[in-house]
C-alpha cells in the first residue's frame, strides 16, 4: 500500500506542467544596464547584498578590535 501511495504522488506531481521562465530570466540577466549580475534579480538581491556588507564591516571590525586587545598586555596589580 505504501508502494502504491509513493507511485500516485510521484506520477501525478509529475503531470503539472510549471510554466518555463529560464528565457526571461536569461533576457533579464544579459541586459547590459550596468549592473553587476548580482544585483540584477531586484530588490531582494540589493537588500541582501547591503546586509551581507554589513556583517562583513562589522565582523573585520570586531576581529581587528579583538587582535589589538589581545595584543596589548593586561596590568598586573
Amino acid at each position: 500500500s505504501l508502494r502504491q501511495v509513493s507511485q500516485r504522488t510521484i506520477s501525478t506531481a509529475s503531470r503539472r506542467q510549471l510554466e518555463n521562465r529560464v528565457p526571461e530570466k536569461q533576457k533579464l540577466f544579459q541586459e547590459d544596464n550596468g549592473l553587476p549580475v548580482y544585483l540584477k534579480g531586484g530588490i531582494m538581491d540589493g537588500l541582501l547584498y547591503k546586509v551581507t556588507m554589513g556583517i562583513t564591516v562589522l565582523g573585520t571590525g570586531y576581529v581587528i578590535y579583538e587582535l589589538l586587545m589581545a595584543s596589548m598586555p593586561k596590568k598586573q596589580k
